[in-house]
């Protein structure tokens, strides 16, 4: 018995040892101006490419992350857009619906009530926008949310353009004007076009709640 037990405690010992497996935790590798019989000249640190231009400052020259500075140019980026929203017009409602529908949608809903088809299915139900205290909170915090994320929400930093989220900033107030709107904020004659009108039945929200902003078909990229 204490023989069977000597053996399976040596198996276990020997199951942890590394030292002959690598693992790839050391590679073969060349270091700085060592020697290397792949090339003619022995030299293992090759020379740039005809044509090449180093680059000792500024933003390109910033980071060594492998995105060759675009962290710095698109955070100032970023902090220009967000200095400076756009005019809201049909055009910029447009293509905040258009990138809406392929970015928030999916959990937000295409009526902005959190009932998104990703929320259906399982993924935390993101809040209304259309609460009061998301209707009174300023464009910037929705654009803050877009950029750097919120709770389970990933930040789209690098997935949605500045100009982009001001875009869907700008579509996501004109849901909440959709879902909270009133006869009276309307002009006297589209009021009584409206009251004319036979009452709907209700139904679960859908496309035909959003506000229609054309016949087109936007944009998606």
């Amino acid at each position: 018995m204490t023989r069977w037990l000597l053996l399976v405690a040596a198996a276990c010992a020997l199951a942890g040892c590394e030292r002959t497996m690598k693992n790839m935790y050391v590679q073969p590798k060349l270091g700085p101006d060592a020697g290397s019989p792949l090339w003619a000249d022995g030299k293992g640190s090759r020379p740039p490419p005809p044509g090449s231009v180093a680059i000792a400052s500024g933003d390109l020259a910033k980071t060594s992350s492998g995105r060759h500075g675009r962290d710095e140019i698109e955070a100032r980026e970023a902090a220009d857009a967000a200095s400076a929203p756009p005019r809201i017009d049909l055009a910029l409602l447009r293509r905040g619906q258009a990138r809406y529908d392929v970015d928030c949608a999916p959990c937000h809903s295409i009526v902005g009530d959190g009932d998104g088809m990703v929320v259906r299915r399982g993924f935390p139900r993101p809040p209304t926008f259309h609460q009061a205290r998301l209707r009174d909170v300023p464009d910037r915090h929705l654009f803050d949310v877009i950029t750097q994320g919120y709770g389970v929400m990933v930040p789209y930093a690098d997935r949605v353009t500045p100009q982009d989220r001001w875009a869907i900033v700008a579509y996501i107030r004109a849901l909440q004007l959709s879902q909270d709107a009133h006869v009276a904020d309307l002009p006297v004659d589209l009021q009584a076009g409206l009251r004319a009108l036979p009452a709907p039945p209700r139904a679960p929200a859908s496309r035909a709640s959003a506000p229609a902003l054309g016949a087109s078909d936007p944009e998606t990229s």
